[in-house]
């Protein structure tokens, strides 16, 4: 029977993607991942903890990460631990433990203007105040002659 071995992980790409061909038709994409945590210390200050990551996507999957896998993007990761283990040049063990991703999803990019009213919703947390505030930029948005781009809906890669 196989162990459980599964991780989610939401971030930010820290950099540009980068795929390479180790091997004739086999394509690896690599790419580092910053993951947030907001909590408080035991004298109630907030602080920000940042954890990076290592991922790796193979195939079609690595094709499409290259491809839509640029700094600072909002991904969501769904795959598996790796660890990789050799001896270096001086005889001493080594290892590296990184994600293989499965399932790989990203974020919509936003245009500058959409992201700060993204950013400004945010500080309304009343559901209330939320469908209020949803309906009228609705009515704002039909009142308008220029038409105006939605954000596309987040990229799904399933593999």
């Amino acid at each position: 029977m196989n162990q459980l071995n599964s991780i989610i992980l939401e971030g930010n790409l820290v950099r540009q993607a980068e795929l390479s061909e180790p091997a004739k038709g086999f394509k690896v994409c690599k790419f580092p991942l910053a993951v947030n945590r907001f909590c408080k210390n035991q004298k109630g200050e907030s602080f920000e903890e940042v954890s990076f990551f290592d991922v790796e996507a193979y195939g079609k999957m690595a094709e499409i990460c290259e491809k839509n896998g640029l700094k600072g993007r909002g991904i969501r990761v769904v795959g598996r631990l790796k660890q990789n283990r050799w001896k270096d040049s001086e005889g001493k063990s080594q290892s590296k433990i990184f994600i293989v991703a499965e399932h790989v999803e990203y974020r919509p990019n936003l245009q500058k203007d959409e992201a700060q009213t993204v950013a400004g919703d945010d500080k309304l947390g009343d559901d209330d105040d939320s469908s209020r505030r949803n309906s009228q930029q609705a009515e704002e948005r039909d009142s308008t002659e220029e038409k105006t781009e939605e954000p596309a809906e987040a990229e799904n890669v399933v593999f």
